[in-house]
């Protein structure tokens, strides 16, 4: 758990963005006796920014919308207020932390664990990690015992739920955490779906994310109720502007940095700019080779051609287009989520033009430009040029892209499962015994390696969540098993 290095600064230096009818913050002095016991569990001598500002609102019961960076200590400002208000008395799950990894599952049930100072008596309060990729039993037992907080990731949630085995008529509080990456990941649909298992009574909701375009402000009003907005980042507050990135590359092997660059960012449609047509051509076709829907934009290009590349686009048939910045001028293409820079360009206006692709009309966007060390230099001088807020992020490692792979394969995995019928599910039994058998021989792993990867190939052949699905919409009524159970 991260620990304060230093006591809290003085709220009025930071870049703080509060709500209207503001709370003041709290000091670790300010909150009842339990709750400063839970900090000296963690080790904290000070309250992190974060919890002094957020814990306020979250203890009076407000909803909010958290924007705050990871390492910020934003699992204490919500876990200590589940802390405060469990029941104990009940073994029903009365709090529910959707996330978007296993890891981060683990790391924020091992933090609750921490700050709850365990329950090995049965009295204080039970938490659980809930998430795909393992058996069920230890998670069906915490459940038998009564979990009074459950952290999961949104597909094995849904999967208990469709079970039975968990229920969340009893809920209170709904928290999630690092919106932005569980809808990168594609959990939209499985999050809706947890949606029709909410109780009827009033569950107060919170949302913690690192930015806070359009889309995830789209979730937050299909989950919380008049939810307030707190910015504790030193960077802007990114709510529907497009968002100025860069990643540092190596010169030689450009192109396998894009594709590890896409794995994480995982863009819904995207066009990739390029310098020349040589490049356009060399970029689309290692992108299809690595399975994504690709096509090229050329100058040369047939006009026929190009008007069936543009219909694609159009329809959200098409996640990358690739192309010149002669190739894409005059055309009429739909919104898109990311612009990406091969490489900068040779003139800076076309800077303007090509990120003017994403984030029209109010809505997000971000323009991602990969540079090596002596590109960096350009993109500097073009920043500095138009006033851009350039960010630098980390080039994903290859641990990096693996973990969110085989996140996004689980889910796929588990969301085709969910889908099966009686009779195809005792129709796959019949290869229970190989998959045992292909799982215990490591001659065997290439075979379920290669299926893996069609799985995720075939994912990548479509947006995985258009902007336009997260419109807010009519509440479903609840499932008639859920009816039937109160």
């Amino acid at each position: 758990m991260t620990k304060p290095t230093e006591p809290v600064p003085d709220h009025k230096t930071e870049d703080v963005v509060e709500p209207e009818n503001a709370l003041p913050p709290v000091t670790m002095a300010d909150l009842p006796p339990h709750l400063q016991e839970a900090l000296v569990r963690a080790g904290w001598p000070e309250l992190m920014p974060v919890q002094a500002k957020a814990l306020p609102y979250l203890l009076a019961r407000r909803d909010l919308m958290v924007q705050s960076r990871t390492g910020s200590g934003k699992t204490g400002a919500f876990v200590l207020p589940i802390l405060d208000r469990v029941d104990t008395r009940r073994a029903v799950c009365q709090a529910l932390v959707l996330v978007p990894t296993r890891e981060l599952a683990r790391q924020v049930a091992r933090d609750a664990e921490t700050l709850a100072g365990g329950a090995g008596d049965g009295s204080g309060v039970r938490v659980v990690a809930v998430y795909g990729g393992v058996g069920y039993g230890p998670q069906l037992e915490a459940f038998r015992q009564g979990a009074h907080l459950v952290v999961g990731t949104p597909g094995r949630i849904l999967d208990h739920l469709l079970r039975r085995s968990l229920s969340l008529e009893h809920l209170q509080i709904l928290v999630f955490d690092e919106a932005d990456r569980m809808l990168s990941m594609g959990f939209y649909p499985d999050m809706r779906r947890v949606q029709e298992y909410l109780p009827n009574h009033r569950v107060n909701a919170y949302m913690f994310s690192a930015t806070f375009p359009p889309r995830v402000m789209s979730l937050a009003r299909q989950f919380l109720h008049q939810p307030d907005f707190l910015s504790l980042s030193r960077d802007r507050v990114y709510v529907a502007e497009t968002e100025h990135v860069y990643y540092v590359v190596p010169g030689m092997g450009k192109v396998r940095s894009l594709v590890r660059i896409i794995e994480v960012e995982n863009p819904d449609a995207a066009m990739v700019f390029c310098n020349t047509r040589s490049e356009v051509h060399y970029v689309t076709e290692v992108l299809r080779r690595f399975g994504y829907d690709a096509a090229e934009l050329s100058s040369d290009l047939p006009q026929d051609a190009r008007d069936r590349v543009l219909t694609r686009l159009r329809q959200g048939k098409l996640r990358f287009l690739v192309a010149t910045d002669v190739a894409s001028r005059g055309i009429d293409i739909p919104e898109l989520s990311h612009i990406i820079l091969y490489e900068p360009p040779e003139d800076p206006e076309d800077y303007i033009h090509r990120a003017g692709r994403t984030g029209r009309a109010g809505a997000s966007g971000t323009a991602i430009s990969l540079v090596s060390l002596v590109e960096q230099t350009r993109l500097n001088q073009i920043a500095k040029r138009y006033n851009l807020d350039l960010h630098e992020r980390p080039l994903p490692s290859d641990e990096d892209v693996q973990t969110v792979v085989a996140e996004r394969v689980i889910a796929l995995l588990e969301a085709r499962l969910r889908s099966r019928d009686r009779v195809e599910i005792e129709r796959m039994q019949r290869f229970v015994p190989l998959a045992q058998s292909l799982a215990q021989g490591e001659g065997e792993l290439p075979l379920i390696a290669m299926l893996l990867d069609d799985l995720y190939q075939q994912s990548l052949q479509a947006p995985s969540a258009p902007v336009e699905t997260l419109k807010p919409a009519a509440k479903k009524p609840k499932p008639k098993r859920q009816r039937s159970r109160r």
